[in-house]
């Protein structure tokens, strides 16, 4: 506005002191230039510029919520990560103890087992000496039997008589085995 009025003042100086508006060669030019200027500026203002300041300020409005939102869901994501991790690390923990636990079990297993197989064998080894010493008493018996045989065979032979009697027999016998026939 100043600048209007300072150019209406140097235009009328040149002019002699009067100023006509109507003039159009005389400087009449600028002041309607101006006063279209003006009203032409509140025009666009109100009509071109309020839709494009409204849209500028919808779209800072849109861009802050978006901002607001990222934020909340940064927020958000990180917790949920921090969660996972707690979850992981629990889940960890779990599947550490189970692991401890089963192999706690397997090992108590395997000690199972294995005093199982050591009694086993025990038994097939106290088994295995049952039959040797049974199938050696029956070997020596049947030995014992034989020499008793040949015993009594030989002093019928040497006597030259038969030597079959059941007490010529055990009289053998017992001398064969190592005991006295005198205690009987």
């Amino acid at each position: 506005m100043m600048f209007v009025s300072m150019t209406l003042g140097l235009l009328a100086a040149e002019e002699g002191g009067k100023f006509n508006p109507l003039d159009m060669a005389a400087g009449g030019n600028v002041l309607w230039t101006w006063v279209i200027f003006g009203v032409a500026l509140i025009f666009m203002w109100k009509v071109v510029m309020a839709p494009i300041t409204s849209a500028l300020e919808e779209r800072d409005e849109n861009a802050a919520h978006a901002i607001a939102a990222a934020e909340k869901a940064r927020h958000d994501a990180e917790k949920a990560r921090a969660d996972v991790e707690v979850a992981l690390g629990q889940a960890q923990a779990e599947a550490a103890t189970l692991l401890a636990e089963a192999r706690k079990r397997a090992e108590a297993r395997e000690h199972e087992i294995v005093e199982a197989a050591k009694q086993e064998a025990s038994q097939m080894v106290e088994t295995a000496r049952k039959a040797i010493r049974a199938e050696q008493d029956k070997a020596i018996s049947t030995i014992r039997t034989e020499v008793v045989d040949l015993t009594l065979h030989a002093a019928s032979k040497v006597l030259e008589r038969t030597v079959e009697s059941e007490d010529d027999r055990r009289f053998v016998a017992e001398l064969v085995s190592g005991q006295d026939a005198s205690n009987n």
